[in-house]
Protein backbone atom coordinates (compact mmCIF):
# COMPACT_ATOMS: atom_id res chain seq x y z
CA UNK A 1 0.00 0.00 0.00
CA UNK A 2 1.46 3.36 -0.72
CA UNK A 3 1.82 6.29 1.40
CA UNK A 4 -0.69 8.24 -0.41
CA UNK A 5 -3.80 5.24 -0.26
CA UNK A 6 -2.54 4.71 3.68
CA UNK A 7 -3.38 8.43 4.59
CA UNK A 8 -6.54 8.01 2.77
CA UNK A 9 -7.70 5.15 4.67
CA UNK A 10 -6.98 6.59 8.18
CA UNK A 11 -8.68 9.77 6.75
CA UNK A 12 -11.82 7.56 5.81
CA UNK A 13 -12.01 5.60 8.88
CA UNK A 14 -11.46 8.84 10.91
CA UNK A 15 -14.58 10.56 9.46
CA UNK A 16 -17.40 10.44 12.37
CA UNK A 17 -21.02 8.27 11.91
CA UNK A 18 -23.54 10.78 10.36
CA UNK A 19 -25.22 12.47 13.31
CA UNK A 20 -28.39 10.50 13.32
CA UNK A 21 -26.78 7.17 13.57
CA UNK A 22 -24.83 9.50 16.96
CA UNK A 23 -27.83 10.18 18.65
CA UNK A 24 -29.28 6.60 17.89
CA UNK A 25 -26.30 5.21 19.69
CA UNK A 26 -26.10 7.24 21.97
CA UNK A 27 -29.99 7.11 22.94
CA UNK A 28 -29.72 3.50 23.52
CA UNK A 29 -26.81 3.96 25.56
CA UNK A 30 -29.45 6.22 27.87
CA UNK A 31 -31.51 3.35 27.40
CA UNK A 32 -29.69 0.82 28.77
CA UNK A 33 -28.28 3.01 31.70
CA UNK A 34 -31.29 2.81 33.47
CA UNK A 35 -31.05 -0.78 33.90
CA UNK A 36 -27.07 -0.79 34.75
CA UNK A 37 -27.51 2.36 37.29
CA UNK A 38 -30.40 0.11 39.20
CA UNK A 39 -27.32 -1.36 40.55
CA UNK A 40 -25.27 1.01 41.72
CA UNK A 41 -25.46 2.61 45.33
CA UNK A 42 -23.43 6.12 45.50
CA UNK A 43 -22.48 9.50 47.16
CA UNK A 44 -24.01 12.76 46.74
CA UNK A 45 -22.52 15.49 48.13
CA UNK A 46 -24.60 18.95 47.16
CA UNK A 47 -23.70 22.57 47.79
CA UNK A 48 -26.11 25.12 47.10
CA UNK A 49 -25.29 29.24 47.45
CA UNK A 50 -27.96 32.29 47.86
CA UNK A 51 -25.81 35.74 47.05
CA UNK A 52 -27.31 39.11 47.77
CA UNK A 53 -25.51 41.45 45.27
CA UNK A 54 -21.78 42.08 45.21
CA UNK A 55 -21.51 38.22 46.37
CA UNK A 56 -22.39 38.72 50.21
CA UNK A 57 -23.63 34.99 51.09
CA UNK A 58 -27.43 34.69 52.43
CA UNK A 59 -27.51 31.22 52.76
CA UNK A 60 -25.26 28.31 52.36
CA UNK A 61 -26.51 24.62 52.54
CA UNK A 62 -23.88 21.44 52.14
CA UNK A 63 -25.80 18.15 52.05
CA UNK A 64 -24.22 14.60 52.29
CA UNK A 65 -26.65 12.22 51.00
CA UNK A 66 -26.46 8.05 50.51
CA UNK A 67 -28.33 6.86 47.45
CA UNK A 68 -29.72 3.24 46.87
CA UNK A 69 -31.97 2.21 44.13
CA UNK A 70 -35.44 1.28 44.39
CA UNK A 71 -37.49 -0.88 42.09
CA UNK A 72 -39.16 2.14 39.81
CA UNK A 73 -36.50 4.89 40.90
CA UNK A 74 -33.98 5.88 43.67
CA UNK A 75 -34.16 6.57 47.36
CA UNK A 76 -31.90 9.28 49.12
CA UNK A 77 -31.09 8.69 52.57
CA UNK A 78 -29.57 12.53 53.72
CA UNK A 79 -27.15 11.60 56.55
CA UNK A 80 -25.50 15.24 56.90
CA UNK A 81 -26.52 18.89 56.44
CA UNK A 82 -24.12 22.05 56.98
CA UNK A 83 -25.89 25.07 56.53
CA UNK A 84 -24.82 29.25 57.64
CA UNK A 85 -27.18 31.88 57.12
CA UNK A 86 -26.95 35.59 57.34
CA UNK A 87 -28.14 37.68 60.77
CA UNK A 88 -26.96 41.25 61.13
CA UNK A 89 -23.62 40.83 59.29
CA UNK A 90 -23.01 37.24 60.54
CA UNK A 91 -22.98 34.01 59.32
CA UNK A 92 -25.04 31.48 61.45
CA UNK A 93 -24.63 28.07 61.24
CA UNK A 94 -28.05 25.05 61.48
CA UNK A 95 -28.07 21.44 60.69
CA UNK A 96 -31.21 21.03 60.14
CA UNK A 97 -32.55 21.11 56.30
CA UNK A 98 -36.27 22.27 57.12
CA UNK A 99 -34.70 24.90 59.31
CA UNK A 100 -35.86 28.76 58.84
CA UNK A 101 -34.87 31.40 61.22
CA UNK A 102 -38.09 33.78 60.45
CA UNK A 103 -41.90 32.90 59.76
CA UNK A 104 -40.76 33.93 55.67
CA UNK A 105 -37.41 33.10 55.17
CA UNK A 106 -37.44 33.06 51.07
CA UNK A 107 -33.63 31.75 51.11
CA UNK A 108 -34.55 28.32 53.54
CA UNK A 109 -38.03 27.88 50.79
CA UNK A 110 -36.23 28.47 47.70
CA UNK A 111 -32.96 26.24 48.52
CA UNK A 112 -35.50 23.33 49.89
CA UNK A 113 -36.97 23.79 46.52
CA UNK A 114 -34.20 23.76 44.24
CA UNK A 115 -32.76 20.52 45.61
CA UNK A 116 -35.80 19.02 45.32
CA UNK A 117 -36.74 20.01 41.82
CA UNK A 118 -33.64 19.89 40.30
CA UNK A 119 -31.67 17.35 41.37
CA UNK A 120 -34.13 14.59 43.58
CA UNK A 121 -36.44 13.04 41.05
CA UNK A 122 -37.43 10.13 42.64
CA UNK A 123 -38.56 8.14 38.85
CA UNK A 124 -34.98 9.03 37.88
CA UNK A 125 -31.67 6.21 38.00
CA UNK A 126 -29.78 9.56 39.04
CA UNK A 127 -31.70 12.02 40.41
CA UNK A 128 -31.92 14.43 37.29
CA UNK A 129 -34.98 14.53 35.51
CA UNK A 130 -34.62 13.18 32.24
CA UNK A 131 -36.45 16.00 30.35
CA UNK A 132 -33.70 18.01 31.53
CA UNK A 133 -31.41 16.70 28.71
CA UNK A 134 -32.16 15.83 25.45
CA UNK A 135 -30.33 12.71 24.93
CA UNK A 136 -33.29 9.48 25.57
CA UNK A 137 -35.18 8.65 21.45
CA UNK A 138 -37.77 10.47 23.29
CA UNK A 139 -36.11 13.55 24.18
CA UNK A 140 -34.58 13.76 21.01
CA UNK A 141 -37.61 14.61 19.11
CA UNK A 142 -38.19 17.76 20.62
CA UNK A 143 -34.83 19.03 19.64
CA UNK A 144 -32.61 20.06 16.93
CA UNK A 145 -29.35 18.90 16.14
CA UNK A 146 -26.19 19.45 14.67
CA UNK A 147 -22.58 17.96 14.41
CA UNK A 148 -19.64 20.47 14.90
CA UNK A 149 -16.61 18.77 14.96
CA UNK A 150 -14.47 17.67 17.63
CA UNK A 151 -13.10 18.92 20.86
CA UNK A 152 -10.65 17.92 23.22
CA UNK A 153 -11.97 17.00 26.62
CA UNK A 154 -8.89 15.28 28.89
CA UNK A 155 -7.14 12.88 26.28
CA UNK A 156 -10.16 12.13 24.19
CA UNK A 157 -11.25 13.78 21.05
CA UNK A 158 -15.28 14.26 21.66
CA UNK A 159 -17.77 14.61 18.75
CA UNK A 160 -19.56 17.58 19.71
CA UNK A 161 -23.28 18.49 18.58
CA UNK A 162 -25.42 21.20 19.16
CA UNK A 163 -28.62 21.63 19.82
CA UNK A 164 -31.83 23.71 20.33
CA UNK A 165 -35.44 22.93 21.00
CA UNK A 166 -37.83 22.52 17.69
CA UNK A 167 -39.55 25.51 16.58
CA UNK A 168 -42.65 26.02 18.65
CA UNK A 169 -41.92 23.09 20.61
CA UNK A 170 -41.63 25.11 24.29
CA UNK A 171 -43.53 21.93 26.51
CA UNK A 172 -41.42 22.25 29.44
CA UNK A 173 -38.37 22.17 27.33
CA UNK A 174 -36.53 25.32 26.70
CA UNK A 175 -33.12 24.19 26.86
CA UNK A 176 -29.80 24.93 24.08
CA UNK A 177 -26.64 23.85 24.45
CA UNK A 178 -23.83 21.19 23.89
CA UNK A 179 -23.09 17.66 23.64
CA UNK A 180 -19.60 16.03 23.81
CA UNK A 181 -19.87 12.37 22.92
CA UNK A 182 -16.85 9.82 23.16
CA UNK A 183 -15.98 8.74 19.72
CA UNK A 184 -15.97 5.11 20.69
CA UNK A 185 -18.17 4.64 23.27
CA UNK A 186 -20.73 6.86 22.39
CA UNK A 187 -21.72 7.78 26.02
CA UNK A 188 -22.10 11.60 26.90
CA UNK A 189 -19.33 13.22 28.41
CA UNK A 190 -20.02 16.59 29.14
CA UNK A 191 -23.53 18.22 28.44
CA UNK A 192 -24.20 22.27 28.67
CA UNK A 193 -27.04 23.89 28.24
CA UNK A 194 -28.53 27.50 28.60
CA UNK A 195 -32.15 28.64 28.26
CA UNK A 196 -33.01 28.25 24.71
CA UNK A 197 -36.19 30.57 25.04
CA UNK A 198 -37.06 32.98 27.67
CA UNK A 199 -40.05 32.82 30.08
CA UNK A 200 -43.22 33.72 28.92
CA UNK A 201 -44.28 37.55 30.10
CA UNK A 202 -47.54 36.52 31.57
CA UNK A 203 -45.47 34.27 33.63
CA UNK A 204 -43.93 37.20 34.77
CA UNK A 205 -46.74 39.29 35.49
CA UNK A 206 -48.34 36.39 37.30
CA UNK A 207 -45.63 34.91 39.45
CA UNK A 208 -43.29 38.06 39.34
CA UNK A 209 -40.71 35.81 38.40
CA UNK A 210 -37.64 36.91 36.44
CA UNK A 211 -34.66 34.34 35.91
CA UNK A 212 -30.98 35.44 34.32
CA UNK A 213 -29.15 33.11 32.66
CA UNK A 214 -30.60 29.97 33.57
CA UNK A 215 -28.71 26.60 32.73
CA UNK A 216 -26.91 23.61 33.77
CA UNK A 217 -24.08 21.36 33.09
CA UNK A 218 -23.28 17.80 33.87
CA UNK A 219 -20.37 15.48 33.49
CA UNK A 220 -20.21 11.99 33.29
CA UNK A 221 -17.81 9.23 34.25
CA UNK A 222 -17.37 5.59 33.61
CA UNK A 223 -18.23 3.66 36.61
CA UNK A 224 -17.89 -0.12 35.00
CA UNK A 225 -18.04 -1.64 31.27
CA UNK A 226 -20.78 -0.31 29.21
CA UNK A 227 -22.06 1.96 32.42
CA UNK A 228 -21.64 5.53 32.79
CA UNK A 229 -23.02 7.76 35.59
CA UNK A 230 -23.72 11.34 36.37
CA UNK A 231 -20.56 12.80 38.26
CA UNK A 232 -21.08 16.28 38.61
CA UNK A 233 -23.89 19.02 38.11
CA UNK A 234 -23.59 22.84 38.40
CA UNK A 235 -25.63 25.71 37.47
CA UNK A 236 -25.72 29.67 38.58
CA UNK A 237 -28.52 31.99 38.16
CA UNK A 238 -30.25 35.01 38.92
CA UNK A 239 -33.55 34.78 40.43
CA UNK A 240 -35.61 38.32 41.05
CA UNK A 241 -39.20 38.29 42.15
CA UNK A 242 -41.88 41.34 41.82
CA UNK A 243 -41.67 42.49 45.41
CA UNK A 244 -37.58 43.24 45.27
CA UNK A 245 -36.06 40.21 46.34
CA UNK A 246 -33.25 39.38 44.57
CA UNK A 247 -30.44 36.67 44.84
CA UNK A 248 -27.91 34.73 42.30
CA UNK A 249 -28.31 30.93 43.06
CA UNK A 250 -25.50 28.43 42.55
CA UNK A 251 -26.07 25.03 43.12
CA UNK A 252 -23.36 22.01 42.45
CA UNK A 253 -23.63 17.97 42.89
CA UNK A 254 -20.78 15.44 42.87
CA UNK A 255 -21.52 12.04 42.75
CA UNK A 256 -18.98 9.78 43.82
CA UNK A 257 -17.92 6.56 45.95
CA UNK A 258 -20.14 4.16 43.50
CA UNK A 259 -21.01 0.76 44.91
CA UNK A 260 -22.19 -1.92 42.30
CA UNK A 261 -24.46 -4.54 43.24
CA UNK A 262 -23.52 -8.07 41.72
CA UNK A 263 -25.48 -10.81 41.09
CA UNK A 264 -25.24 -12.67 45.29
CA UNK A 265 -25.86 -8.85 46.77
CA UNK A 266 -22.40 -8.01 47.57
CA UNK A 267 -21.03 -4.54 46.63
CA UNK A 268 -17.97 -4.18 44.95
CA UNK A 269 -16.26 -0.59 45.03
CA UNK A 270 -15.37 1.46 42.37
CA UNK A 271 -12.50 3.93 43.60
CA UNK A 272 -13.65 7.54 43.06
CA UNK A 273 -11.29 9.76 40.59
CA UNK A 274 -9.21 12.47 42.71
Amino acid sequence: MTLAAALLLCTVAAEPPPVEEILRRVAENQEAAVEGRARVVYRQNVHTRMLRGGGKVAREEKREYVVTPTPEGTNKELVKVEGHYEKRGKLHPYHDPNFRHRDVDLDGAITQSLTNDLINDEKSRDGLSRDMFPLTKAEQEHYVFRYEGVRKTGQIDALRLTFEPKKGDFDGRPWSGEVLVHPEEFQPLLVTTKMGKVIPGWVKVVFGINLKQLGFNVTYRKVADGLWFPATYGTEFGLRLFFGYGRTVTMNMENSDFRIATADSTITYQESEK
